[in-house]
């Protein structure tokens, strides 16, 4: 008897249907899935022609935040660094340095029109000094707003928790006083802050794990009123929250360090935690088939783990040991740092910083094939997006190879963007939203 099978059948997992015309409302979208259904989204393109380009708008300013389509509406933050445009390093290096650009900025909600590309608002959240300096690969606005469809949310870190209706009116902020992320094994390199929110049942969840007191909060989406807040005993992670539903209760999957782990929605309450994997935690979990993945890089470790959501305890894996009672898979060293992995249909597929992919059985975690995405040696910040039977994985030098989402390496085409992108794009009615260096391009049939 497979166990895997036999657990999805007294354990229901569910996943918010995707609907053919499905806004795109956080970081990664539905269930940050990174899919929709909808409009098939094209495998060609090119930026210089204008083929397959439905328009382009300029974004000031410096971000890695991803868009977010609601209605006819794209939001993105970004940071504008008033002396003069912010240096930004992007490839594969090891420089733990910070940033020196902290000189005043603006932080800054955009909001454009979704069928023409033209800038229809635009808010200052807040404006001054950084409090906490930024990677020379990093910004000032690296999380990604959300929204329920009424209501737009966008956290700058240190900079605050900001509150909008779509059409531009200020309705609360949030102070969440000083969170610093940077690298725990040297507090002086401050890195700054890039967890997104999530907004679920009414409430605004947000993951704060910095150099001290990090905890995970929900706050009112009405009034911005603290609902309740979990101390968590981690290091600065980046990872943002996911939402699922678990036999009829809602919990909050997060991932980490020295703490992976699952909390009640409502109450904040600890149900399970997993320690140990990379110890620079950046993806966020997904779920499919009845079952949880989380993975981490950096360090001895960069492991993936496919969890049983409804478990309890703690699920801490003994050295040589792959599975336990939460743990139905788990493999050790083929993790991601960066991106965050996408599930279509059966296959997990796994692509860490330097482009090389790795595809697995979902529910058993058997490995397809292990291939590199690119010829070149180029970086991966941004996670990938499907639709279709496509997926598109976008270079940090601009160039998006677009696979067939099979059980073996097939690569349909390669498009170039025409700058750096470290920013994940999404996806809405058969156009991709991609947010480059200083561009949103929607990329569609026309």
């Amino acid at each position: 008897m497979n166990p895997v099978r036999t657990f999805g059948a007294v354990l229901c997992l569910c996943i918010a249907p995707l609907s053919a015309k499905a806004d795109w409302l956080q970081f990664r979208g539905p269930q940050a899935s990174g899919q929709t259904t909808g409009a098939q989204t094209p495998a060609e393109w090119n930026v210089e022609t204008g083929s397959n380009i439905r328009w382009k708008a300029a974004v000031p300013g410096l971000g890695h935040s991803a868009p977010i389509v609601v209605g006819d509406r794209v939001f993105v933050t970004t940071a504008i660094n008033e002396s003069g445009k912010a240096d930004l390093k992007v490839g594969l290096y090891g420089d733990i340095g910070a940033a020196q650009d902290n000189g005043n900025q603006k932080w800054v909600l955009l909001c454009f029109d979704r069928n023409t590309g033209a800038r229809l608002w635009e808010q200052v959240a807040h404006e001054g000094l950084p409090v906490i300096k930024r990677h020379t690969k990093a910004t000032h606005a690296n999380s990604t707003p959300a929204s329920d469809g009424q209501l737009v949310v966008a956290f700058f870190g240190n900079e605050g928790l900001h509150c909008y209706t779509v059409e531009g009116k200020p309705v609360w902020k949030q102070s969440l006083g000083r969170l610093d992320s940077g690298y725990f094994k040297s507090p002086t390199a401050q890195w700054g802050f890039a967890s997104s929110p999530v907004i679920e049942e009414g409430r605004v969840l947000v993951q704060c794990d910095v150099q001290t007191n990090s905890f995970i909060a929900a706050f009112s989406l009405a009034d911005g009123k603290e609902l309740w807040r979990t101390p968590r005993q981690e290091v600065p992670t980046w990872c943002t929250p996911t939402v699922a539903g678990v036999s009829g209760k809602r919990i909050v999957l997060i991932n980490g360090y020295k703490h992976t782990g699952a909390y009640d929605l409502s109450t904040g309450k600890e149900l399970w935690k997993l320690s140990g994997g990379g110890d620079i935690p950046v993806p966020t979990p997904i779920v499919a088939h009845g079952l949880a993945f989380f993975t981490s890089a950096h360090g001895p470790f960069s492991p993936i783990y496919a969890i049983r959501p409804g478990s309890n305890g703690d699920l801490t894996l003994p050295s040589g040991v792959t599975t336990n009672a939460g743990i139905v898979w788990s493999v050790p060293r083929k993790g991601n740092y960066m991106q965050t992995p996408i599930i279509v249909g059966d296959l997990l597929y796994c692509c860490n910083d330097a482009g090389t992919l790795s595809c697995y059985d979902a529910r058993s975690g058997k490995l397809h094939f292990q291939e590199r995405i690119s010829p070149t040696a180029d970086g991966y910040s941004a996670s990938p997006v499907a639709s279709h039977g496509r997926i598109y994985f976008t270079s940090e030098q601009g160039k998006v190879r677009v696979l067939q989402a099979v059980n073996s390496f097939k690569v349909e085409s390669t498009n170039d963007l025409g700058e750096t992108c470290m920013a994940t794009p999404a996806i809405s009615d058969g156009v991709l939203y991609f947010r480059t260096r200083s561009q949103l391009i929607a990329v569609g049939a026309k």
